[in-house]
C-alpha cells in the first residue's frame, strides 16, 4: 500500500514539476537567459530532481564528496535504473547530461532538456553519437562536466557491463579527468521495466579520478579498460558484486592517482 501511494505521488509530482519547470526554461532559453554558472538552467534540474526524491521518498548517501572540484571533469557511472538520473542531478556541481534521442521526443521534458543543454545522442547511429561527443567537448570548454553513462543503456542487475569507447573519446578530446561513480540502491527503488517506486536510500560513491594527461586517441580503450576497472573493484569490495567478464588492460601508472579518504554526505 505505501508502494501504491509512493507511485501515484511520484507520477502526479513527474507531471506537475515536468510541466512548469520544462515550460520555465523552454521560455528563458527563448528570451535569451544565459546559461551560467548557478543560473536557472543549473537550478532547474537539480530541483527537479529533488522533487522526484522526494515523491518518492528516497534518501541520497554520497560518499567521497571531496573528490569533487570546481573545474569541469567526466562523470561515469554505471545505470541500472531511471533513479540513477536524479540522484546523480541532486548531487553533482554544474553537469550536462549525455541522453538518449527517444526522451527528447518526451512533450515538455525533451524541450526542456535542450533548453537546459542536455546532450542528444543516438545510439544506434555511429556517426551521430561521436557528433553528441563533439558537442559534449563544446559544454565542457564553456565550464560544464557532462555525465556519461558508458554501459549504454540501464542495466538489470549490478554487475557492471562491456563499456561503449565514446565517453572515454570525448574525455581525450577535452583533456579533461574522468571520475567514476557507482551507484547502488535504485533497482531496489525502481528497476528497469517496473512502473512502481519503492522509498530507500541510494548510495553514490564518487571514486578516485583518472587523469587524461598524456593520453591519445590510440590509448582510449586502455583509458576505458582503467576507467571500468575501477569501478569493478569498488563495487566489488564494498558490494561483493563481480562484473561482467571482459578483456581488461590498464593504463600506465603516471596515469593512477593516490588514494584520499572518502566522505559520507546524505541528502534529500
Amino acid at each position: 500500500m505505501k508502494s501504491f501511494f509512493r507511485t501515484i505521488l511520484l507520477y502526479t509530482t513527474a507531471f506537475f514539476a515536468t510541466t512548469i519547470l520544462g515550460l520555465t526554461v523552454i521560455i528563458a532559453a527563448l528570451l535569451g537567459v544565459k546559461d551560467k554558472p548557478d543560473g536557472l538552467f543549473d537550478k532547474v534540474p537539480r530541483l527537479w530532481s529533488t522533487l522526484m526524491l522526494w515523491a518518492a521518498g528516497v534518501k541520497v548517501r554520497v560518499h567521497g564528496l571531496e573528490r569533487l572540484k570546481d573545474e569541469p571533469h567526466i562523470f561515469a557511472s554505471n545505470h541500472v535504473s531511471w533513479f540513477d538520473v536524479p540522484a546523480l542531478a541532486k548531487i553533482l556541481p554544474r553537469y550536462k547530461f549525455v541522453a538518449k534521442a527517444e526522451l527528447f521526443k518526451v512533450p515538455i521534458f525533451g524541450n526542456g532538456m535542450r533548453a537546459v543543454g542536455m546532450i542528444e545522442i543516438q545510439r544506434e547511429n555511429r556517426k551521430a553519437a561521436f557528433g553528441a561527443y563533439d558537442v559534449a567537448a563544446e559544454r565542457i570548454r564553456s565550464g560544464s562536466s557532462v555525465v556519461v553513462f558508458p554501459e549504454g543503456t540501464r542495466g538489470r542487475a549490478y554487475p557492471l557491463r562491456p563499456f561503449k569507447k565514446g565517453p572515454f573519446v570525448l574525455a581525450i578530446a577535452a583533456g579533461v579527468p574522468i571520475v567514476p561513480i557507482i551507484v547502488h540502491g535504485t533497482i531496489e527503488i525502481m528497476a528497469k521495466g517496473s512502473l512502481w517506486v519503492h522509498s530507500g536510500t541510494i548510495d553514490v560513491h564518487l571514486l578516485e579520478p583518472v587523469s587524461t594527461t598524456g593520453v591519445d586517441y590510440d590509448h582510449r580503450e586502455a583509458l576505458m579498460q582503467t576507467v571500468r576497472t575501477r569501478m569493478a573493484d569498488a563495487m566489488r569490495e564494498i558490494y561483493g558484486v563481480e562484473p561482467l567478464p571482459t578483456p581488461v588492460s590498464r593504463l600506465p601508472s603516471s596515469v593512477e592517482i593516490p588514494s584520499t579518504t572518502p566522505q559520507t554526505t546524505e541528502t534529500r
